[in-house]
């Protein structure tokens, strides 16, 4: 009970506390480290409130040098576990809020996987109709008054363009839009967006979800940002943003002009400035370790029980005397407790 309690004391306190982190300065200069400090922060929730539901389930059970001996050990605390008045009643809590989290997630997950995908497959079908071929390969030209440019991510991926944004991009804007969609399709940002989006459709109530999710929407285009001025320069881009402002695109799809793109001109005109190579570090290990508490906080009972002394045996009269050292889960156990004259003697 004590582990549940810490591990949803855990994913209460980063549910609350991590959305001011959309605040932060440095996010625009390490946009996809960001990504995945988000990325962190919602998924260690979610894992944490998972491995509560399941250390409500399962007691901890001190580790035994054989497997045999383990198993037996599970039994006889399985059993104390659900002797008790109200155990049954905390497991079947802890198994319910497992298994509806994860079909919650799950359920979202491939909705949103799903609905992205049709989306995209219509759209491809209506384009392969009435759409032409670039010069650039991967790139097709759709006859249009509006100037506008996304693509179009996942299986048998494209680059669209239409007449009108051809007209007013310049060769090197032109450019630098091209690589910014291929940054799209290169570092799949189209999943780490429906990711976001599942758990924020998953769970409307919880606000770190829903920062995150808007926070991705805006990093994965810096991302692709900085990854289009390493090829072509800042001003190129900023230019071609300016001249696409205010366009729309195509559902399931990811444009150039998305993602405010009116803060990211500001951020190109200001100049590229990366975090530097420790901060990247430390910041990648502080999302490692988002990750990892939640596991370490689950297992940590187990690991500190491997010093104890267990009694995997079988149950012995209640009423014999109990060793003070022996756990209270093995109470009873011939190990602990004097063998009456008609046991067999434990040779171990």
């Amino acid at each position: 009970m004590r582990v549940a309690l810490l591990l949803l004391g855990y994913a209460a306190l980063v549910a609350t506390a991590a959305p001011p982190l959309a605040r932060a300065a440095w996010v625009v200069r390490a946009p996809r480290l960001a990504i995945c400090v988000w990325q962190a922060l919602s998924v260690t929730v979610v894992v944490s409130a998972v491995l509560a539901g399941l250390a409500l389930i399962v007691p901890t059970v001190p580790v035994s040098g054989s497997l045999a001996a383990l198993l037996q050990a599970c039994a006889l605390m399985l059993r104390e576990r659900y002797a008790t008045p109200g155990g049954a009643v905390v497991a079947a809590s802890g198994i319910s809020l497992a298994l509806v989290l994860l079909g919650r997630v799950g359920w979202c997950l491939a909705a949103g996987l799903l609905r992205a995908r049709g989306a995209r497959s219509r759209h491809a079908a209506v384009l392969a109709m009435v759409g032409r071929t670039h010069v650039d390969p991967g790139v097709t030209v759709l006859d249009d008054d509006r100037p506008v440019a996304y693509c179009l991510p996942g299986h048998g991926h494209r680059i669209v363009l239409t007449s009108a944004a051809l007209a007013v991009l310049e060769p090197e804007e032109l450019d630098a839009v091209i690589a910014h969609e291929r940054a799209h399709i290169r570092q799949r940002h189209h999943l780490i967006l429906v990711g976001a989006e599942a758990l924020e459709r998953a769970f409307p109530r919880v606000p770190l979800f829903a920062v995150a999710a808007e926070q991705t929407r805006r990093l994965v285009e810096m991302a692709a940002d900085d990854a289009a001025i390493a090829r072509t320069g800042p001003l190129s881009l900023a230019a071609a943003l300016v001249e696409l402002a205010g366009s729309v695109a195509p559902a399931a799809s990811l444009a150039a002009s998305g993602g405010h793109a009116a803060g990211r001109v500001r951020r190109l005109l200001a100049g590229h400035r990366p975090l530097g190579r420790a901060a990247a570090w430390g910041g990648a290990l502080v999302a490692g370790a988002l990750l990892a508490f939640p596991l370490v906080l689950a297992a940590q009972p187990a690991v500190a029980a491997t010093g104890m002394n267990s009694c995997p045996l079988r149950e012995a009269p209640r009423s014999r005397s109990v060793s003070p050292e022996c756990p209270a889960a093995f109470r009873g156990c011939l190990v602990c407790s004097p063998p009456s004259p008609k046991a067999h003697r434990y040779s171990g």
